[in-house]
């Protein structure tokens, strides 16, 4: 083990200075946690430094970001405010040293069971922006001594900075996206003012009164897809998702989600196979959302096919990673779209008469397979077809 030198407190201060230029300008979320635990964690001359953001509505803390987080799935953790040190310092507003957490009542030891981390001393201090809580900001072991009065200081230092940082990060977020919802909804609802226009007129014929009422019908559909898809995705970008982390083999639920999308294949003429391996090693994550990315590729695959056509679920086992791969005889995709196929909203222009979406299914799909360590990627020839291929880790 090397050995560790104390950095004199002017040098430490002098490192904030910089550190909070860089965080002053930076309006990306993840990025800027992932800054501002590191930076804790070298300030303060800890083993690892966390962020615990506080959910007002709901009373709660959940866990954001960390220098040791080995597990993507960790991200939405909640940890209780009652009967934890996290939740001391958002009640009292105030930091704490604890020279050893296990002797503390106070010490909630479900993080260090997820990180193998275990925590002997810890510096805790609240994340206040405009007179608010917004979190805490822990360091953890002490990688010399004790922590100190000084280490208190710079950490409330780099606090008072970062809760700015993120208040703004997050209004940037939520406003941008925002800006984004307010945009797709005046396509339906344009449509849905001109349909009550044609009903509102007596001489309309009754066909044509036939045909506005299913325009009504598919916008509002469509409507509460968009809503629904995009509370989704804001969940995800904020880091609120509850991720429901079990261990389960692949097989099966490839095999229920073919099942599923299967009579909806057969009413577009389409034949969807399963090549899946039976005996693949299990996979340790959320099985309801991985069931949600394939879910949302097979639609897709229908939606975007042919009569006649295919659509393929493929899996395996291949250097510590599973490989899920679905692909279509469909339509395709120019190469010109395929680099902004996962952008919220996006929509590829030359299948917008085929079937009509929200535009969001496959930047929520990229969010899941990222928050599970994964990758996915897409593959298309115009006229030939489309194939996602997502690539999982063995955890």
């Amino acid at each position: 083990m090397s050995e560790v030198i104390q950095t004199p407190l002017l040098e430490r201060y002098q490192r904030l200075a910089e550190i909070s230029r860089d965080l002053a300008s930076t309006l990306e979320l993840d990025g800027l946690l992932k800054r501002i635990v590191q930076a804790a964690a070298d300030l303060s001359q800890a083993e690892a430094a966390s962020i615990l953001l506080y959910d007002e509505d709901k009373q709660q803390l959940y866990f954001e970001s960390a220098t040791n987080l080995e597990e993507p799935l960790m991200r939405g953790l909640i940890v209780p405010v009652e009967g934890s040190i996290a939740g001391w310092v958002v009640t009292h507003r105030q930091p704490i040293i604890i020279a050893d957490t296990q002797k503390d009542p106070r010490h909630f030891g479900n993080i260090a069971k997820a990180t193998k981390v275990t925590t002997t001393s810890m510096l805790g201090v609240p994340l206040v922006a405009k007179d608010k809580v917004i979190g805490t900001l822990e360091a953890i072991n002490k990688q010399v001594g004790q922590f100190t009065e000084d280490d208190q200081n710079v950490l409330m230092a780099l606090a008072a900075q970062a809760a700015v940082a993120i208040e703004n990060a997050r209004l940037f977020q939520q406003s941008d996206l925002i800006a984004e919802l307010v945009h797709e909804l005046r396509t339906p609802l344009a449509s849905l003012n001109t349909a009550a226009h044609l009903l509102l007129r007596s001489d309309i014929p009754e066909e044509h009164r036939i045909r506005v009422i299913q325009i009504i019908h598919n916008e509002t559909d469509r409507l509460t897809e968009m809503t629904s898809a995009f509370l989704d995705l804001a969940r995800l970008e904020s880091g609120r998702t509850q991720f429901q982390v079990q261990v389960f083999d692949l097989y099966p639920l490839l095999e229920e989600c073919a099942n599923m999308m299967r009579g909806k294949a057969v009413e577009n003429s389409l034949r969807l196979e399963l090549e899946v391996e039976r005996d693949l090693p299990r996979l340790k994550a959320d099985r309801d959302k991985i069931k949600q990315v394939i879910l949302n590729l097979l639609s897709n695959g229908i939606k975007y096919n042919r009569p006649g056509g295919e659509i393929a679920i493929r899996a395996s086992f291949e250097l510590d990673r599973f490989i899920i791969v679905v692909s279509d005889t469909g339509l395709g995709i120019h190469a010109s779209d395929l680099e902004h196929l996962f952008e919220k909203f996006y929509r590829v222009q030359s299948t917008e008469q085929v079937a009509s979406g929200t535009g969001l299914g496959l930047a929520i799909c990229k969010r899941i397979v990222e928050a599970h360590g994964g990758k996915i990627r897409a593959a298309s020839e115009l006229g030939t077809g489309t194939t996602f291929t997502i690539s999982l880790p063995a955890k």
